[in-house]
C-alpha cells in the first residue's frame, strides 16, 4: 500500500474540503433562492368590515379594476387582481408592528374596501399597491376626490418604471386634474413626525432581489413594442405627493419601492433588515401623519 507524504495527504485533504464546503454553500444558496423565490400562492385578502371598527385604525386596502392595456403592454400577469398583491403577509406583519412600535388603537384586522362601498369615509388611510395597473371609474375616481379633501390619506405603493408612473398619473389625473404631483423633501414633517428618517433608500420588492441579483431595482418586463422602458427609470426611488390647499399631504407616493414587500419579509435573513427596518419606520411615519393632520 502507498503511504501518503503528509504534504499530499494535506493538499488532498483541502482540496476535498473546499470542495464539500462549495457543494454545501451551493445548496444553501439554492435553499435560500427558493425560499424567498418561489411563486406565492395567491393572496387571500380580506372582505370589507360589515360594520365600521371601534378601533382608531383599520388598515384598509384599497380594491380597483386591474387596467388590461397595462397588462398587455407589459405582460405582468400574476394570477390575481393586482391590487391584491402581497396582502397576506403584508397587511398582518405591518399591523403587528403598528401595535408593538405606536400607541395607536389599531384593528388586528385589516379589510380590503371599494371606493364604492359608503363606509369609505369612516377609515383615515387607504393603502393601494400596484398603482400602474390601477383602472378607476369616474364615480370612483370623484368619491377618492372627496374622501382626501375632506382629511382621508392615501398610501401609494409597488409600482416601478416610466410606463407605470405615465398610467399612475392618468387615473390620479381622474382624481385631482386640477393639482399637480410634487417631490416631497426629506425635511418634510412626514419623515420625522415619529420616527426620524435620515437615510432614503430604495426598498426593493421580491423580484429585484430574485430576477436582478446585487440591485435594489426591478427589471422592467414588455410585451408591446409601443412600450419603452429604459432601465434607469427605475432606478431612483422617488418620495411624491399630492397636497391641499393648505399644504396637506393627501396622497404619499412610493415609486420604484415596495413597502409591503418589505413588510412581508421581514422575518426573511434573505431579506435585508436595512430595507425591511426602513420600510416599517416610513410606513408607521405615514400612518401618524394620516391620523393627525
Amino acid at each position: 500500500m502507498k503511504t501518503l507524504s503528509i504534504d499530499t495527504f494535506r493538499a488532498r485533504y483541502r482540496r476535498q474540503a473546499s470542495l464539500l464546503l462549495a457543494g454545501l454553500l451551493s445548496v444553501g444558496s439554492v435553499q435560500a433562492e427558493l425560499a424567498i423565490c418561489t411563486t406565492p400562492q395567491r393572496p387571500d385578502c380580506p372582505s370589507a368590515l360589515s360594520q365600521p371598527a371601534e378601533s382608531e385604525f383599520t388598515f384598509s386596502r384599497l380594491i380597483f379594476n386591474d387596467n388590461q392595456a397595462a397588462i398587455d403592454n407589459l405582460g405582468d400577469r400574476i394570477g390575481y387582481p393586482h391590487w391584491q398583491a402581497d396582502c397576506s403577509e403584508s397587511e398582518p406583519h405591518f399591523i403587528a408592528a403598528l401595535e408593538r412600535l405606536t400607541r395607536l388603537d389599531t384593528n388586528p384586522d385589516s379589510q380590503s374596501i371599494s371606493l364604492l362601498n359608503e363606509n369609505i369615509y369612516d377609515y383615515p388611510m387607504l393603502y393601494v399597491v400596484e398603482a400602474g395597473f390601477a383602472s378607476f371609474s369616474q364615480p370612483e375616481a370623484d368619491t377618492l376626490r372627496e374622501y382626501l379633501l375632506r382629511g382621508g390619506f392615501l398610501l401609494v405603493d409597488d409600482f416601478h418604471g416610466s410606463y407605470q408612473w405615465q398610467e399612475f398619473e392618468r387615473w390620479m389625473g381622474q382624481v385631482f386634474p386640477d393639482r399637480d404631483v410634487v417631490d416631497i423633501p426629506p425635511s418634510h414633517e412626514i419623515f420625522n413626525v415619529h420616527f426620524a428618517i435620515e437615510e432614503f433608500i430604495q426598498i426593493p420588492g421580491l423580484r429585484a432581489l430574485c430576477l436582478n441579483p446585487g440591485e435594489t431595482w426591478e427589471l422592467p418586463i414588455m410585451k408591446s413594442s409601443q412600450v419603452n422602458e429604459s432601465n434607469s427609470s427605475r432606478q431612483q426611488p422617488r418620495w411624491r405627493g399630492v397636497l391641499d390647499d393648505d399644504g396637506r399631504v393627501m396622497a404619499i407616493i412610493n415609486w420604484n419601492m415596495d413597502l409591503g414587500d418589505a413588510w412581508e419579509h421581514a422575518d426573511m435573513e434573505e431579506y435585508s433588515a436595512l430595507y425591511t427596518a426602513t420600510a416599517y419606520r416610513l410606513g408607521v411615519n405615514y400612518v401618524i401623519y394620516g391620523m393627525t393632520h
